[in-house]
């Protein structure tokens, strides 16, 4: 048999790692707390509605189209692909805008905004089509253990096109004058859990994947990859154990030798973690053996956490879309009460997801499926039910208002999750959703490394290590950690 390698969590960097480590000829074993695979991108079902859990958005087609290459395979295989038309809308205090999947479309509609701006866009996505292609190709599938990993001629000679040192906020704002269409550009980097203000003009490489790359949704939701994911785990070999909790991590001589679980002690030549990164090295490694002291991970930047609504109604809503984003309240005030003060927000923006609109399944005949999410600080405490009630009334009462429509007395089920569930369920570190903030002083070699400083034979994968929160990243980190483990642990 070959070298055993343990992977706790099956959220997709772990599922990623896993068949990564298995296709290389591992012996893999996959520990995971829950009853089923998937981490945060888990499914809920209840009532005949069906409801992603986590991520909802499905951007960089490519890079899906990457990993299951990488085994012969392709995503038509597993589930089907649609395209969003309109991508998304933003509502906003004085109307809304549908944002047309089309490029011409979408040059037009700037154009009647700001004369000229179409004829910018152009140039704005030819730089940022650069930086999409150089940073997947260059940039992203780096470990991140040292830099000379950048010592790469077209990077080099690239650096200043890639822009790191300029923040998005300001990239975008020499482009554009025009309030909506710098909010519109501005809302992707979002997705990376920090404000554009701090965020590398490197990522307007998101913008490319927005407006080029488009707005897919897979038929059966997000969880048809981690379905997917899975499946081709298993096919490879790997072994899921579900409901294994993992306690501790046993170490001799600076080597990961156990992993221990509530029911079960595992033995391993290697061991993968892709639950919570902070969580592994506080609770699950002795002292001596942690990389990084709690005052290390108090100064890290997070990405925010999600308060989450899951709700049910028995009749259908008029002209609604799949994606929708409420920028109809000050955007400074709650990016501040996130990033800033860190308090609850006093008047949120928030999004909504009906995949209903694309898929009947998602919801029983006649009904619609509803998923509300406020961006929040992590860290805060106090979620409870009368705080998640108020806030559910407050956004409920805007939706209402912009859509035209009765909600309210059309709800058959509603559940919501917020901080307290993201450290119960995952272990999460102050309750974040996202990961680490993508600021210039956490990016590449600068995150918490994918390999322990402590333990020989322990690494890491996820959103609080390279490349960085989202799903994409997530399956790209998978990748990256298991070719550190090759590199160090061959298989012979």
């Amino acid at each position: 048999m070959g070298k055993k390698v343990i992977v706790i969590g099956s959220g997709f960097a772990g599922m990623s790692a896993a068949t990564f480590m298995a296709k290389a000829g591992w012996q893999v074993t996959v520990l995971e707390k829950q009853a089923g695979p998937g981490g945060r991108a888990r499914q809920l079902q209840h009532s005949g509605f069906t409801f992603d859990m986590g991520p909802s958005w499905y951007w960089m087609p490519d890079v899906f189209e990457r990993y299951f290459a990488s085994f012969g395979k392709q995503v038509s295989e597993y589930y089907k692909l649609h395209r969003l038309d309109p991508s998304y809308r933003i509502y906003r205090e004085d109307g809304y805008t549908d944002i047309p999947a089309d490029l011409y479309a979408f040059k037009k509609m700037l154009d009647e905004w700001e004369p000229g701006a179409g004829g910018r866009l152009d140039r704005f996505l030819e730089e940022a089509a650069f930086k999409y292609k150089t940073g997947m190709q260059k940039l992203v599938f780096k470990p991140g253990q040292s830099l000379t990993e950048f010592l790469d001629a077209d990077v080099i000679k690239g650096i200043f096109k890639l822009d790191i040192f300029t923040s998005i906020k300001k990239h975008i704002h020499k482009y554009f004058k025009h309030p909506y269409i710098r909010q519109m550009l501005e809302f992707p980097v979002l997705f990376l859990g920090a404000l554009p203000g701090n965020t590398p003009a490197l990522y307007s490489l998101m913008n490319y994947a927005d407006i080029v790359g488009g707005t897919w949704y897979p038929e059966g939701g997000m969880y048809s990859i981690v379905k997917a994911m899975h499946q081709l785990a298993v096919s490879l070999g790997v072994e899921f154990h579900f409901n294994e909790n993992v306690q501790r991590i046993e170490l001799e001589a600076s080597t990961a030798k156990k992993v221990i679980t509530n029911n079960n002690t595992w033995e391993a030549d290697v061991v993968i973690g892709g639950a919570d990164y902070h969580f592994i090295e506080s609770n699950l490694l002795p002292a001596a053996y942690r990389s990084y002291s709690e005052a290390y991970w108090e100064q890290r930047v997070l990405a925010p956490s999600s308060l989450l609504y899951y709700v049910g109604l028995n009749k259908r809503l008029d002209n609604i879309r799949h994606h929708m984003l409420f920028f109809d309240a000050p955007f400074e005030q709650h990016a501040q009460e996130i990033y800033t003060t860190q308090a609850w927000p006093t008047h949120p923006l928030f999004y909504v997801c009906a995949s209903s609109v694309t898929d009947d399944a998602a919801a029983p005949a006649g009904g619609e499926n509803l998923f509300f999410l406020i961006p929040v600080a992590a860290g805060l405490t106090g979620d409870d039910e009368a705080l998640r009630n108020r806030y559910f009334e407050q956004i409920l009462q805007r939706f209402e208002q912009r859509i035209g429509q009765n909600v309210l007395d059309n709800i058959v089920f509603r559940q919501s999750f917020a901080n307290s569930n993201f450290i119960q369920e995952y272990n999460s570190f102050k309750g974040n959703a996202y990961g680490l903030a993508n600021t210039l002083r956490q990016t590449a070699i600068l995150k918490p490394s994918c390999r322990s400083k402590k333990v020989r034979n322990l690494f890491y994968t996820g959103q609080l290590t390279v490349p960085g929160p989202g799903v994409p990243p997530s399956l790209i980190s998978g990748e990256v950690v298991a070719n550190e483990v090759l590199k160090h642990f061959s298989h012979t």
